[in-house]
């Protein structure tokens, strides 16, 4: 069965970059779209960006585009998120997910979790 590792989170300053991995095992994350999401506290789990088994990417916030950079390698069986000029408001607990149809931002779509990695935007 497929499970989920996130790793790389952490306490950075404003303007700053982090990258986030997601390490798989039991499984070959070529047969997945893989999606990462953020959960700030008190607010709801959303869509952050997605990648196709093929490659293709899905953005789902405007607030992250031309900052956040999904990539995937099938030979590491990884996938990451580079996180640049992170903000306060990016502040959340960041998870990967897997589901073997089409990218979704819906977290009901998903059948795999990570546990989750704390990320902090602050100074």
């Amino acid at each position: 069965q497929l499970q989920l590792v996130e790793s790389g989170g952490g306490l950075v300053k404003p303007g700053g970059s982090l990258r986030l991995a997601c390490a798989a095992s039991g499984s070959n994350l070529n047969y997945y779209s893989i999606g990462w999401f953020r959960q700030a506290p008190g607010k709801e789990r959303e869509g952050v960006s997605c990648m196709r088994p093929t490659g293709g990417t899905e953005n789902y916030l405007d607030s992250v585009k031309g900052r956040f950079t999904i990539s995937r390698d099938n030979a590491k069986n990884t996938v990451w998120l580079q996180m640049d000029s992170l903000r306060p408001e990016d502040t959340a607990v960041y998870y990967c997910a897997a589901r073997t149809l089409v990218c979704s931002h819906r977290v009901s779509d998903y059948n795999y979790w990570g546990q989750g990695t704390q990320v902090t935007v602050s100074s």
